[in-house]
């Protein structure tokens, strides 16, 4: 019985590989049903039920009708990210794991952009300061300015076009930031100005970026992600506190 239930998911690997040795383009159509059971040497349900496995996966859909089949599509990186949370959701992810990978990558990250930043996406970048730049005046402003502030690290990471899977961690990271301040609340304390604070460093790093200053960019970027783990770390312990005295 289990491995019946495991022969699936063979199959689906199977398919899979059969899909990057054939170097199969997203909207291209894979084989029938019935030409996969005989290649394959497997049952209808089996193929079907390999089917489902590889659209849960976000590598296949399809589509009923005249000309319908099973056709390779592309995984969105909002797919891509959720799957990847759900593995992390039962692991105990702390601010010190996030801020090792992102004190490792953050900083290259703003070295390579380095006098490549164009002048309508600097402006961009800049614009977005605005909605941070001022202490907040209560705890929901406390937690938008949270967010604010880690999205621009996702719009930096977004420009790294040329490293697409720099790009993906980077923003994947700082998405299990986002997450892990809302759910444990981390911005509660809101004692640091964290908004403001790191709306002066955004505003250095992004002239060391337009000024094509590599080692500045990195060593601002790298400052700001040993203040930030600072900041975190204390609300962290902050609100740790709380519970267990509350």
């Amino acid at each position: 019985m289990a491995a019946s239930r495991r022969l699936p998911y063979r199959v689906a690997d199977t398919i899979k590989g059969w899909i990057v040795d054939r170097q199969l383009m997203p909207g291209d159509r894979l084989p029938s049903e019935a030409e996969l059971m005989a290649r394959l040497d497997v049952s209808k349900g089996t193929i079907r039920e390999s089917t489902r496995v590889l659209e849960a996966q976000g590598l296949v859909e399809t589509r009923t009708g005249p000309g319908g089949g099973v056709f390779v599509c592309r995984m969105s990186e909002a797919k891509a990210t959720a799957l990847l949370s759900h593995y992390f959701y039962f692991q105990d992810v702390s601010i010190r794991d996030v801020y090792q990978i992102r004190l490792a990558l953050e900083p290259e990250l703003a070295a390579s952009l380095a006098g490549k930043v164009g002048a309508e996406d600097l402006a961009r970048l800049r614009d977005s300061l605005h909605s941070y730049a001022e202490p907040a005046g209560d705890m929901e402003g406390e937690r938008q300015q949270h967010m604010e502030s880690l999205r621009f690290h996702e719009m930096l990471a977004e420009l790294a076009g040329g490293n697409p899977l720099l790009s993906f961690i980077i923003r994947f990271i700082v998405q299990v930031l986002s997450d892990l301040t809302v759910y444990r609340r981390l911005y509660e304390p809101g004692a640091h100005q964290i908004g403001p604070t790191g709306c002066r460093y955004h505003a250095r790093i992004l002239d060391a970026i337009e000024a094509g200053d590599a080692e500045l960019a990195r060593a601002l970027m790298r400052e700001h992600m040993l203040s930030a783990q600072a900041v975190m770390n204390d609300n962290e312990a902050q609100v740790q506190r709380g519970f267990l005295t509350g």
